[in-house]
């Protein structure tokens, strides 16, 4: 009598207890995975937007470069110098 009641209570809850065991790890893996996705493309994001940023310093010190050796070279005068800068530095 006794190893029926064990066979037929103890074991069965024993296994869903496995069970429920085993589902919380698995969801703790997949959450642990979501996460450091979310993280990579995160990161991915921030040096787009880092690059970009010294993409376009590169590219307002290449043209303020330019407009001051057209300058120097007489082609530009001073004011047209001062109102192209202050265009390109507003932008």
């Amino acid at each position: 009598m006794e190893k029926i009641i064990f066979f037929g209570l103890v074991i069965p809850i024993m296994a869903y207890v496995l069970y429920l065991g085993g589902m919380a790890i698995m969801n703790g893996f997949k959450s642990k995975e979501a996460n450091r996705v979310e993280k990579e493309e995160a990161e991915n994001e921030n040096s787009e937007i880092r690059d970009t940023d010294s993409e376009q310093r590169t590219n307002l010190s290449d043209e303020l470069t330019k407009l001051n050796d057209l300058k120097e070279k007489g082609i530009i005068s001073q004011e047209e110098f001062e109102k192209a800068k202050n265009k390109l530095l507003n932008n």
